[in-house]
């Protein structure tokens, strides 16, 4: 779909329910500053703004399960100023958000690597996980380093150490089997993958969890994306027809 044509990307099928897990890169916060006049992180404030309302619409919505692509593990490779302020906009999220969160119902999460992120950060990380691990509401999935092909490649690693250990026989080993292994293990896989900003490009996100998810891709810059439009996306998934690799009935 693109924004301001409310037409879906393929062709019309058979209604199906709303997706119970939306995941979404969030691209644009950059772009959507640049045009204002503002430096890049003044962008990335107003997206965090965006994310908590997006979070606060979910429950209305039937998305159970929202993913965020935060920061990616190629995010480094942008310039050290953006960088350290990005780092700081975290933290700060976490602490201003933590009581709404919690008394929202809302379940958070981080998936990547945290070897590379500052431990003060990592503690936050780990008490926000731990304060809300009781909440159902909504699972909130906060994607931060974290790569598609990095996350295969660690879960690899841990399969091989129990293979190694003798904990798993080789030959038992399937598509299942390294699923267990990966970040999202607890999680459904994304129904839904939205990527904001116009850019129509996966970028490392989820790369073994959305192998058949649907994926729609709109003009809006991540700080302008409502909860409206999210209204629109969701009715542009139900008219689509997941086959999952069969042939329709």
């Amino acid at each position: 779909m693109r924004a301001g044509t409310g037409k879906p990307i393929v062709g019309k099928h058979e209604e199906q329910a709303s997706p119970k897990h939306v995941a979404i890169i969030m691209d644009g916060n950059g772009r959507w500053a640049q045009a204002r006049g503002k430096p890049r992180l003044f962008g990335h404030h107003a997206g965090a703004q965006r994310v908590r309302e997006i979070v606060k619409a979910c429950p209305e919505l039937g998305v159970r399960y929202l993913t965020i692509f935060a920061f990616s593990t190629e995010n480094w490779k942008r310039t050290q100023a953006e960088v350290s302020g990005l780092m700081k906009l975290f933290r700060r999220y976490m602490m201003d958000e933590a009581r709404a969160l919690i008394s929202s119902g809302v379940r958070i999460r981080f998936i990547g690597d945290r070897i590379k992120l500052d431990e003060t950060l990592v503690a936050l990380m780990d008490e926000l996980e731990l304060l809300t691990c009781d909440n159902d509401v909504v699972h909130l999935t906060v994607a931060l380093n974290y790569g598609g092909r990095d996350e295969v490649a660690r879960a690899t690693k841990r399969l091989c150490r129990e293979v190694k250990a003798g904990r798993i026989d080789p030959e038992s080993v399937d598509g299942e089997t390294l699923a267990r292994f990966l970040d999202t293990y607890v999680l459904p896989d994304p129904d839904l993958v939205i990527r904001t900003s116009g850019e129509a490009r996966i970028s490392n996100f989820l790369l073994w969890q959305s192998a058949y998810s649907e994926y729609v891709f709109v003009d809006t810059l991540w700080p302008d994306f409502t909860r409206e439009e999210l209204e629109q996306v969701l009715a542009t998934f139900s008219t689509r027809e997941r086959r999952f690799g069969t042939v329709p009935g």
